[in-house]
């Protein structure tokens, strides 16, 4: 590759093969690439990022520029998406923890903030005042990220986001105690939604994503992708724990014990626990129904 100058406007040009990898995660289109892409991928046009903030509790991320296309992923608030293009009501771009691209409704994207806190049950309410008789403003899913002031005279609530909420709910960024375990038992009976990542809905990698992120942790989005690049694989024969990675063909679960699975499935459309022994007889028609089995250093 090579640029050449034309005034003041570089001009990129390619040299040799020009190779796009997980189309789920690199950033270009028909009529569109990152800028990061330039002299590597062919494209049109190229655009310098627009970074912005989710803003809405959760906002969802769509395959398609409509409310009907396929969610694919989430955006929480307080997590940072870069924008590429906007047309309408729509933006189109990628979240800058995973690199997911998609679409998503620019009125859920706003100034970045300094976020002090992260949800940590399995969803908090905003309330008006601190106090447990206060009307609700807002709820916030485990996941989202919030900037936090000063405890209230009580100590119960913590000011955020022009309201309070409840301090037993929240653990401060990088200081979350609980295990990714823990974290999903907590979410177990969160209805199963395709492309859901937060304690309101969720699927099975993204029950693994927020989990692990919880803990400091970055997982890819996918399960594909989950199986492929994160984790140690375990060697065969040896006994799984809690915290550990199952994997079948398009499903992941985190393991309760050596005997039993947290995971989101559309079996009981909801987190649930059952047998690793059931859960794997559901894909027996499959050559292999357990594909991978992974552990993940804390």
């Amino acid at each position: 590759m090579g640029t050449q100058a034309t005034g003041d406007r570089p001009i990129y040009t390619l040299s040799g093969h020009s190779l796009i990898g997980d189309k789920r995660t690199t950033p270009i289109r028909g009529d569109l690439a990152d800028i990061s892409l330039a002299g590597k991928l062919f494209a049109p046009h190229y655009a310098v990022p627009m970074l912005r903030t989710g803003i809405a509790p959760v906002t969802e991320i769509h395959a398609e520029p409509h409310a009907t296309a396929m969610p694919v992923s989430a955006l929480m608030h307080g997590e940072e998406f870069a924008v590429l293009d906007v047309a309408g009501e729509w933006a189109w771009g990628y979240c800058l923890h995973d690199n997911y691209l998609g679409y998503l409704r620019f009125a859920g994207l706003g100034e970045d903030f300094d976020a002090t806190h992260i949800v940590s049950a399995a969803a908090t309410l905003l309330v008006s005042a601190p106090s447990t008789k206060a009307p609700v403003l807002a709820r916030y899913p485990m996941g989202a990220q919030l900037a936090c002031g000063a405890p209230s005279d009580c100590g119960a609530y913590l000011a955020c986001e022009n309201g309070f909420v409840p301090q037993a709910h929240l653990s401060e960024i990088g200081g979350v105690a609980p295990s990714p375990a823990d974290l999903a038992e907590r979410l177990i009976g969160t209805p199963y939604s395709w492309g859901g990542r937060s304690g309101d809905a969720i699927d099975c990698s993204g029950l693994v994503q927020l989990v692990f992120g919880l803990k400091g942790i970055l997982a890819p989005r996918d399960a594909d992708m989950q199986q492929s690049e994160f984790g140690e694989d375990l060697p065969e024969g040896a006994p799984l724990i809690r915290g550990d990675l199952v994997f079948f063909p398009g499903h992941v679960g985190i393991m309760a014990d050596a005997e039993h699975i947290i995971h989101a499935n559309g079996t009981a459309m909801a987190v649930s626990v059952e047998p690793l022994s059931i859960a794997a007889a559901r894909f027996a028609a499959h050559e292999q129904a357990i594909v991978a089995r992974k552990r993940i250093s804390l």
